[in-house]
């Protein structure tokens, strides 16, 4: 076997360093998302509208530019672990959320057209917390 330092390895090699970033639990990813909204509280987001009516295709592409979704995709943390995009279905499959769940968090019907930080961010600790009763129920 022969060894080679890095700097040799470079020059006929393309080395890359591992992403800094840990693999997240659901939990630590809505924490953590809970978190972002958080630390703009007074910022105002927008909402998406009729999350509970739409096809399910047309909900899954749904998108506004500044909403608590766009938050989380801001994050480098979190596309780094695969946040796609800012849309409705990349968040439900990210977060793991239910459509109820989503529809919480930034649906227009419980908002209006936008959504303060604090508030968004209490709705996604209430996702925490009941995902938390469910499996605990279930136990």
């Amino acid at each position: 076997m022969k060894h080679h330092s890095i700097e040799q390895l470079q020059a006929f090699a393309d080395i890359q360093p591992l992403s800094p970033y840990l693999p997240m639990t659901r939990t630590e990813r809505l924490e953590r998302w809970a978190q972002l909204l958080e630390d703009q509280p007074e910022r105002r987001l927008g909402t998406l509208s009729g999350t509970e009516y739409a096809p399910r295709a047309e909900r899954l592409a749904m998108r506004v530019p500044g909403s608590p979704i766009t938050v989380a995709f801001e994050d480098p943390a979190f596309r780094a672990a695969g946040l796609e995009d800012d849309s409705y279905g990349a968040a439900k499959r990210f977060f793991e959320l239910s459509d109820r769940q989503l529809h919480n968090i930034v649906c227009y019907c419980h908002f209006g057209d936008a959504v303060r930080g604090a508030s968004a961010a209490r709705r996604v600790r209430a996702a925490i917390s009941m995902w938390t009763r469910i499996r605990a129920f279930f136990a």
